[in-house]
This record gives structure tokens, sequence and C-alpha cells, in this order.
């Protein structure tokens, strides 16, 4: 069974966990040996992008001692061949353009996405 898991609410409990459920959970059922891809749509597109660095978070005086760090944690399911897609449309909404992606990633327009969501047997939207 291929399984599509949708990310479209970014940066979930990561102040919490130090990473996303949803990608954290893409790895250990992968792990499994399920077949899954990822869709990065909305603000998860952030994800995408592999310069990132949350270290220097703090609310008030508190500092977060182990930020989350997204971006390797999308480049490792990339290693492990997981495809990572993302909606071209929302990556320019927010100014990110390809070449600050990790390597990897796939893009694809809006207008493309029925023809990804029929590749797959269940589709996971988060």
């Amino acid at each position: 069974m291929r399984v599509l898991q949708i990310i479209e609410t970014a940066y979930r409990a990561t102040i919490e966990e130090q990473d996303d459920t949803v990608v954290y959970m893409t790895h250990a059922l992968h792990g499994a040996g399920a077949t899954e891809s990822v869709l990065l749509r909305g603000n998860a597109v952030n994800y995408a992008v592999a310069d990132q660095d949350a270290s220097g978070l703090r609310f008030g005086t508190w500092r977060q001692s182990e930020p989350p760090r997204i971006a390797a944690d999308v480049a490792s399911l990339l290693e492990k061949h997981v495809d990572v897609f993302a909606v071209v449309e929302d990556l320019e909404e927010r100014g990110l353009r390809e070449e600050m992606l990790i390597r990897g990633i796939k893009t694809l327009p809006r207008g493309e996405l029925a023809g990804l969501l029929e590749r797959f047997d269940q589709i996971w939207h988060w």
C-alpha cells in the first residue's frame, strides 16, 4: 500500500518534541516497511529549506536547548529514498527559490496535484 503524507501545518509540536510529529512518524513507518511519500504544502513548504537554524529560539528568559532540526529530518527521509514533494506556488508565496531547497526535493505546480494523488492508495492530510 502506498501512502502520501500531506503536511500543511508547519512546526506542530516542535518546541515540545523537537521533531515534526508527521515527519517523525514517516521515518518510523518507513522503518517498519511502509511505502510512503511526503507532500509539503502551505506553511510546511518551509521544511524544504536547506539552511534552517532555530538554535537562537527564546521565549523571554527561557532558551530552547534542543531546537528542532526539521531540514535534517527531511534530508534523512530523502536519504532513505522517500519522495518529498513541495508545491511550487506555496514556495513562491513565501519567497522560497528552488536553489534554497534541500537537494532531492521534487517541486510540482498545484495543477499537477491530482495526478500525484492518483498514484497513492491512501492520502493522510495533516
